[in-house]
């Protein structure tokens, strides 16, 4: 990355680092949406609400690998910046190795923890053994797939976004492939598992390839372990963990809370719509990993009128796709609804629900783009904050309102009120960092 051709292409910059991370985060998301494909069209509303049920175990493990390799990112990157290749290095090496370790450790742990999970969510019957089936496969392959994913963002912040999307690319088609094979073998659930498995082994194989033959900044090595390295490391990433907790939490509730009060087609419909927000989630999110090497390049040259600018034009993009994808819903609704499954209750709950839920993505990008910022440049609190209230205490809040008061319009009511809500919070702390900037022209 050179300075000057960031402030002479600004857009071009932003469109080169995050297109081809969106398309790596779409493709990772086509993933999840294929499994749900072929288990709702071969196991019914029952796979739906199954898979859906032990979602927070996905976002657990996001939440642990996304902590580590967007806050050790962060640090090589303004290390990047400064031209400090050995400090790039050991970084990335100790960032590996952590991520390694934790979710290794808590596929150890949630081996005993899977049964009293069901149970507590109240999976009875076909639910609770097609819940067992997926998800004990899963233990195996969600570290690799996390793993994948860390390395994923080194790639990138090499400046070699292209070469991590053909590894998705690639997670995808065999993904879809092996789906496809094994539902025609009437695997079931564990089928479905072990596609996502063998997939995603081949595609971390790829991408340790990179580093070994392709790679000019990150290299494989010794690790050294420095503690304030992994402090800072855990404290710059803590934002993302944050979110991905408060997803696992959230996502607890919504699943509690609409079992014991609609069943299991309220489940499946949510999960259903939940794909639509998912898929733009990782819009969001591949506009924000695009960005950091980028702010963070910027911000670690002392440019942090660039960093800002780098951040509003991000934000004016996101914007723009939030709009698309809501008209985009508008002329689809029906289709969609009638992808999944063939239930009428079903697919009049996600008609309904679509409509009223999408409202949530005019704000979303906003506040997502405004927590990448300020982990980008080094503001883990206000980050954190961020992620905290959208995540988790606004949401929670909401779940356990609003549902009571509407019932299942009640539910589809939260993402929106939760996300115009936060707006308020990013738009109050991005003032609070606009006067500091302009203190320090001045003092200049």
């Amino acid at each position: 990355m050179e300075l000057e051709n960031i402030k002479a292409n600004k857009v071009k910059m932003i469109l080169q680092f995050s297109i081809p991370s969106i398309i790596a985060m779409l493709l990772t998301s086509l993933v999840t949406v294929a499994d749900g494909y072929f288990l709702g069209n071969y196991g019914g509303k029952e796979g739906l609400a199954a898979v859906n049920l032990g979602l927070p175990i996905v976002y657990l493990y996001l939440g642990i690998g996304l902590m580590f390799a967007i806050g050790g990112m962060a640090i090589s990157g303004r290390a990047l910046g400064a031209q400090d290749i050995e400090k790039c290095n050991d970084v990335f090496r100790q960032t590996m190795i952590t991520v390694v370790v934790a979710v290794c450790a808590l596929s150890g742990i949630m081996c005993f923890l899977l049964a009293p999970i069901s149970h507590v969510l109240h999976a009875e019957g076909v639910v609770a053994t097609y819940f067992m089936e997926y998800y004990q496969l899963m233990l195996l392959a969600l570290p690799v797939m996390v793993t994948n994913s860390s390395l994923g963002v080194f790639i990138r912040g090499e400046g070699k976004p292209q070469f991590f999307m053909l590894i998705s690319i690639l997670n995808v088609v065999l993904n879809i492939i092996f789906d496809y094979s094994f539902s025609v073998m009437q695997w079931g659930p564990k089928g479905i598992a072990a596609a996502t498995l063998l997939a995603a082994v081949i595609s971390l194989l790829c991408s340790v390839c990179f580093f070994i033959k392709r790679s000019d900044v990150y290299h494989f090595g010794k690790p050294v372990f420095d503690r304030q390295v992994f402090t800072e490391m855990t404290l710059n990433g803590s934002s993302e963990f944050i979110g991905e907790m408060a997803s696992c939490i959230s996502m607890f509730a919504y699943n509690y809370v609409i079992m014991r009060r609609i069943g299991v087609d309220g489940v499946s419909a949510f999960t259903i719509v939940g794909y639509l927000c998912y898929i733009f989630s990782m819009i969001v999110i591949g506009f924000g990993q695009g960005i950091c090497p980028l702010i963070s390049f910027a911000y670690g040259a002392k440019e942090r009128a660039l960093a800002k600018d780098i951040r509003n034009r991000t934000i004016s993009f996101v914007f723009g796709a939030g709009v698309l994808t809501i008209v985009l819903i508008l002329f689809g609704s029906n289709w969609y609804s009638r992808l999944f499954v063939s239930d009428e209750a079903v697919q009049q709950m996600v008609k309904s629900g679509m409509m009223i839920f999408m409202v949530s993505f005019l704000f979303s990008g906003f506040n997502a783009v405004s927590s990448f910022y300020f982990t980008a440049i080094g503001k883990a609190k206000e980050s954190a904050v961020i992620s905290a209230a959208r995540g988790l205490v606004l949401l929670l809040v909401g779940i356990f309102t609003l549902p009571v008061l509407f019932g299942m319009t009640g539910v589809w009511l939260v993402a929106p009120v939760t996300e115009a809500l936060t707006l308020l919070i990013c738009i109050y702390y991005q003032s609070r960092d606009n006067r500091a900037m302009q203190v320090r022209v001045a003092a200049q």
